[in-house]
């Protein structure tokens, strides 16, 4: 009976662990789906978007400490 209920939950842990399937996924899906000029294009605006709003969320920040003094 031990074996029985033990064998769907031992299943069960194996396959939420993500570090035994990580690997393999990442390796496949860039395999089926490589990245593209537009993919990058758009990963260089994400990240000049994020420094931008950075930048401006700084200069708020200075302004309210140099209004505090």
């Amino acid at each position: 009976m031990m074996l029985y209920l033990s064998l769907p939950v031992t299943m069960f842990w194996i396959s939420n662990q993500a570090e035994y399937f990580e690997e393999y996924i990442v390796k496949r899906k860039r395999e089926i789906f490589p990245p593209d000029e537009k993919m990058k294009e758009l990963e260089y605006f994400k990240e000049r978007m994020r420094d931008r709003k950075e930048r401006q969320l700084l200069k708020r920040m200075a302004l309210n400490e140099a209004e505090k003094e």
